[in-house]
């Protein structure tokens, strides 16, 4: 029987890639957007796309329901990818922004598992891999916002690990460092919306710094950045393998993070990062 996989976030980027290296691997894939044009496109490109947006529960709810009625009331996995960051720092973070960015990142996350769980535990089987960052083990300067969601998020599936591990449903995180995508574009108009960083005691640091890299067009790749393919490749070991492991590393900076977290004390770690 074929497998079938809902992937959220498919628009660009690492959901992108992962609908189609899926679909290529032989998977039955169901590539999620938020955006109905983005959905249209990717139909266009053969997929089976339909909307999902992690802020509206009812559509959620409807997104799976379309899946399910697609599948027979069966789905094997499901890869929570989609996210977004708002950039900008923590004291110039209005509260709104960041509940809005944990309404997605997190809270959609959450209640999107709470759905596909009992559908996985009546079937027998079934993985849900989310998609973390190494941001969501270290911090870094003006990702604050981005970086709360995924320290949560992780919190959130490690407990959900330990408490699944009774049953046949396997939970994984997968840990990205810099990948090709375009989250940085896409965090724009979030930052223009909330940041009154032209009133902030740092504007000149953002002038010298986030504002660069946000909208300097010819800002050079991060060091060690890795296509979208990378984290494919890791996803399939997470679905395929008998015994995945709990979380999987992609990029150089995860790697040496994951080393620096467990090696260094909080002082030096953070020596290290005002550097990075």
């Amino acid at each position: 029987m074929t497998r079938s996989i809902l992937i959220t976030g498919c628009s660009s980027g690492i959901g992108y890639d992962a609908a189609h290296g899926l679909k290529a691997a032989g998977w039955r894939v169901f590539a999620t957007c938020r955006a109905e044009a983005d959905c249209e496109r990717l139909r266009g490109e053969g997929l089976e796309s339909f909307r999902l947006d992690y802020s509206d529960e009812k559509n959620m709810a409807e997104a799976l329901t379309e899946a399910l009625a697609r599948t027979g009331g069966t789905l094997d996995a499901l890869f929570n990818n989609g996210a977004y960051g708002c950039p900008g720092a923590v004291e110039d973070l209005p509260t709104g922004a960041l509940r809005e960015i944990f309404e997605t990142n997190l809270f959609g996350y959450h209640e999107l598992t709470r759905l596909v769980i009992p559908v996985m535990r009546a079937q027998g089987h079934g993985r849900i891999v989310n998609c973390s960052s190494v941001l969501g083990f270290v911090g870094m300067r003006w990702r604050g916002a981005y970086v709360a969601t995924k320290y949560a998020m992780e919190g959130l599936t490690d407990v959900m690990r330990l408490e699944m591990s009774d049953t046949p449903i396997k939970v994984i995180l997968i840990e990205p460092g810099p990948i090709t995508s375009r989250i940085r574009e896409n965090s724009v108009p979030h930052f223009e919306r909330w940041i009154n960083w032209q009133e902030s005691p740092r504007a000149d640091q953002y002038r010298a710094s986030l504002l660069k890299r946000l909208y300097d067009a010819k800002t050079k790749p991060d060091r060690f950045e890795l296509p979208a393919s990378a984290v494919t490749a890791k996803l399939l070991r997470a679905l395929e393998s008998p015994n995945p492991k709990p979380r999987y590393y992609v990029t150089v900076p995860t790697y040496a993070m994951g080393f620096a977290r467990r090696l260094l004390s909080s002082r030096a770690l953070d020596w290290v990062l005002a550097r990075s």
